[in-house]
Order: structure tokens, then sequence, then C-alpha cells
């Protein structure tokens, strides 16, 4: 399937395929189209795939690449897909996966889009790569390019997590903090773009960027033996990640490498930046900016540019859209953790905790098969679990163990 334009998602008008991302006649957003395919070999595919390396260059014909990926980027994708038996008991739920990105170069998804934007840039002939991000992203853009031998600019909101900043500059790259939000800095990045050569990744690159999203379902569908989930949780940022997924499963239903229907979508927001949540709730399609104030700072884009996409999708697919406090998120990471041993950074906690809600509301039939997908390692956001557990301090003496510790059984 090579790619042969853009295509604007509201008025179909078609451009080349250029460092663009708005349409010039009626300002909707550009997404990649690819040729129809023609004659597909189900099986053929299938082997091609198998062959493939152990990374999203593996699904290659469906990537907006015009020749072959580079050699110098980090293997990103091909991530575990893990049973969570233990949580789906404690939940009540039939059958739980766990889509574990964390496992990505620099631990979160972000790998997949930076991939994918980064070789789409070098083929366009740009030398500077940049982004405006709440954290994953800077991680993401700041490796790759070290990686690549490319310059890089990564623009921040000043108050982000420490570990964040600090698993950025240790790459080499130019570390930009803004005092505003994220929307602020996507403001910032916007006119920087007009102005400066450089492919910033989710602005002028963002059509080529978005299609990474689509690997994560292309690898579910994988890993559960060319088969299709019945239900995805997933958290909504910006709305890219949540209905990219949908469109990878929808790509490989047409073509006949699964069977079966786009699964039962389900998104994920903190209650402290919940544009889309709230639109769902509310039964309309338009995502009311707000003021982020939520512990989640990777979910927290107040203006979300493809949120009225994600609430369209959450309807079609007989889903929703909720949103969690941040006590729940907390209390999300904590279960994760001690239930499957995955350690995960404030948007997983938003997704757990969503997905602990939908069972208690009776949502997740006993007979479905669901998947968590869980985007970011929780080294990132160290400071939300301060506090959340108890740390026994004893003198080194054996009575003073049995004092502190009452009950505890020898080996």
């Amino acid at each position: 399937m090579p790619p042969v334009s853009l295509t604007c998602k509201e008025c179909k008008t078609v451009y080349e395929l250029e460092a663009k991302y708005v349409c010039e006649r009626c300002f909707g957003p550009l997404e990649v189209a690819y040729a129809a395919p023609t004659d597909v070999d189900a099986d053929e595919l299938r082997r091609r795939i198998q062959a493939g390396p152990h990374s999203l260059w593996r699904y290659r014909d469906f990537l907006p690449l015009a020749g072959a990926p580079p050699r110098d980027t980090l293997p990103a994708g091909w991530t575990p897909l893990l049973r969570a038996d233990r949580l789906a008991e404690r939940l009540g739920i039939g059958e739980l996966w766990i889509k574990n990105d964390a496992a990505n170069p620099t631990h979160s998804f972000k790998d997949r889009v930076v991939a994918v934007a980064l070789a789409r840039a070098k083929e366009l002939g740009f030398q500077t790569i940049a982004c405006a991000s709440t954290g994953n992203l800077a991680n993401a853009v700041a490796a790759h390019a070290a990686a690549a031998g490319l310059d890089s600019y990564v623009f921040i909101p000043s108050d982000l997590e420490e570990q964040k900043i600090l698993a950025t500059g240790v790459y080499g790259t130019n570390l930009v903090a803004v005092r505003g939000n994220y929307d602020d800095v996507n403001r910032l990045c916007t006119e920087v773009a007009g102005e400066h050569e450089w492919a910033f990744v989710n602005i002028n690159m963002r059509p080529y960027y978005s299609e990474g999203s689509k690997t994560i379902a292309y690898e579910i569908a994988e890993q559960l033996g060319w088969s299709v989930p019945d239900r995805i949780v997933a958290p909504i940022a910006s709305g890219s990640l949540f209905t990219k997924v949908a469109k990878g499963f929808e790509e490989w239903i047409e073509l006949g490498l699964v069977d079966g229907a786009v699964p039962t979508m389900n998104g994920a927001q903190a209650t402290g930046c919940s544009p889309v949540a709230t639109a769902f709730g509310e039964g309309t399609d338009i995502c009311r900016p707000v003021k982020p104030d939520t512990i989640a700072k990777s979910l927290a884009i107040g203006n979300p540019a493809d949120g009225p996409y994600a609430v369209e999708l959450a309807r079609k697919t007989g889903g929703g859209i909720d949103a969690v406090t941040d006590d729940e998120i907390r209390a999300g990471i904590k279960l994760l953790a001690e239930t499957t041993g995955i350690f995960t950074e404030t948007a997983g906690g938003v997704t757990t905790a969503v997905l602990a809600k939908l069972a208690a509301r009776g949502d997740i039939d006993a007979s479905e098969r669901v998947v968590a997908v869980i985007t970011g390692e929780g080294l990132k956001t160290l400071d939300v679990v301060r506090g959340t557990f108890e740390t026994h301090l004893i003198e080194p003496s054996y009575e003073a163990f049995e004092a502190v510790v009452p009950g505890a059984v020898a080996a």
C-alpha cells in the first residue's frame, strides 16, 4: 500500500506528500492516503510480515515511506502483549491483556511515531528534528535524533516532571522550557515551524507521525494469533493514538489479514484535563478547550486536535470515554503494579483506573477479550507514588525484624 497523497479529513482536498499538516481550503487536518490494494494474497502478506524485523518496520507495507526505512533508527515497536490474569480476576474480567509500550527504547509509545516521522523527514531532506512535548515525545525525539546524527530542538512546559527533563537533556538536544502549558508550547512551535526549515514531528510532519500509532494495532492482532480483540482501553491526549489504533485494525480487516470488526474503543482521560470525555458525556463532538490541572501531564492537552474524531469513534464502536481523578490515577498505578509487575507512569494509571471503572459498572462482558494499552514507564513520574507505600526501618537484628514486621513467615 504505497502512500500516494495527503488528503484533508474534512473536505478531501488532495496534496502532495510534503511537510504539510493542515488543509489550505478548510483548515482541516491532513492524513496520508494510500493506493488501493489489489489482488491481496493475505497468506503471503502474513508470511512477509512474520519474516520482518522485530520492530515496527515489519509493517513497512502500511507506513508512509517512499523507500526503505533508514538503518540508523532505534528499534521501536514489537513490545510485549502480556496476559494479565491476576488483574482480570481482581476486576472481574474474563480475559485481559496488557500491551506494554513502556518496553520501547525511551520507554513510551512515542518511539513509534517519532521513528516514522524521522524516517519521512530524512526522505524530505530535513536536517533538524523538533517537537512540542508533554515529556515522552521529548525523550523520543532527542534520542532518535541522536541515533540518526541529526540536530534536534525540544520544547516543553517548564513545570514538566524532572525525570522527563533529565531523560531528554542527556541526549544532547537543544532543550527549551516554556513558561506555560502544552497548548502554549504548541502555539509557539507552530510559529517557529513557519520560520525555520525544521521537521516538527507533531506539527508539519504530523500526518506521517500519527501513522506510527497504527503499529500498536498491528502488533496486538499478530500477537493474538491474527485476531482482533473485543475491546481496547487506551489513553487520550490529542486523540491521535486512540483513533489510529482503530484505523490499524480497520486496515487489516479490509485486507483480509484478520476477521471481525473494529474493537469497542474506550478512551481514558484525567478529570483535570478531560475535554474529550466531557464532550462524549454531553453528547456533542465539540471539545471545549480547558486549562490542564492534573498529575497526568503526558495527557495534559487542553485543546486536543483529534478530540472530535475520538468522540465519533467511541460512539461508532459502542465504546465510551471516561475520566478519573488524580487519586484514582495513583490507585490505578498501584493496582497495575501489584497485579502484573508493570510499573506505569500516570497515563497508564489513567488507563488502568478507567478499565477498573468499566469493570465496576458492568460494561465489560465476561466473554470479552480486552486489551489495555499502557503507553509509558513509571520511572518517568516517580513523584506521584511517593507516600503510597510503607518502608519498615529496623536495626540489623532478627528481633528488630520480628518486632516491626510481625507474622513474617520464615522460608
